[in-house]
């Protein structure tokens, strides 16, 4: 049988597309295991299931090798589980990774190409690490914008006076989001509209 797992990192990412994807090539999407949860964790509640139901001789079919993981030893570790099962793993994008047959060719390929995928990452991060640095050397400031604005006190001063969240917004102008960042700054009693 043919399973699939689908899988991004956030709530604000669509999913549809690896479905899509998994039900080309063959899955019935009854059977395929989808979640919403970053890959860096190995706490994926449908991965683990996925590999709780695998049966011998399954295949589970993937978009990409980093929808799976997000770590050469974790996708190592997977795989392994999933070849334990006597099931076996295929990456649409990533040909090379087809453990359907017993070539040794595809198990030295799996190896060096996941190197290379963490290499990828490492560098990657690397980058953003350094133009975060070059970023504060320069006199950039990184993060939230600060919610220390001339209105913070008048806005503490409206809602402690029993003004609604509504009311200050139409009044000041400010964001909704903004507003409670205030009053969270100003460590005010539960903020409520």
């Amino acid at each position: 049988m043919l399973v699939g797992y689908a899988r991004v990192s956030t709530s604000d990412q669509n999913i549809n597309r690896q479905i899509d994807l998994l039900a080309a090539a063959g899955v019935d999407t009854r059977n395929i295991y989808q979640e919403k949860i970053t890959g860096t964790t190995r706490k994926r509640p449908e991965l683990t299931r996925m590999l709780e139901e695998l049966q011998p001789h399954d295949t589970v079919i993937i978009v990409e090798l980093s929808r799976i993981s997000r770590s050469t030893q974790d996708m190592l570790s997977i795989i392994e589980q999933i070849k334990t099962k006597g099931a076996f793993i295929k990456s649409l994008h990533d040909t090379w990774l087809d453990t359907t047959d017993e070539n040794p060719m595809s198990a030295f390929l799996l190896t060096v190409m996941a190197a290379l995928s963490q290499l990828e990452r490492d560098q990657l991060s690397q980058r953003v690490k350094e133009g975060l640095e070059s970023a504060k050397n320069h006199g950039k400031k990184l993060g939230c914008p600060s919610t220390a604005n001339p209105q913070a006190s008048a806005v503490t001063a409206m809602y402690t006076g029993g003004m609604k969240i509504s009311e200050i917004s139409k009044q000041t102008r400010l964001s909704r989001s903004t507003i409670y960042r205030i009053l969270r700054s100003a460590h005010t009693t539960r903020v409520k509209d």
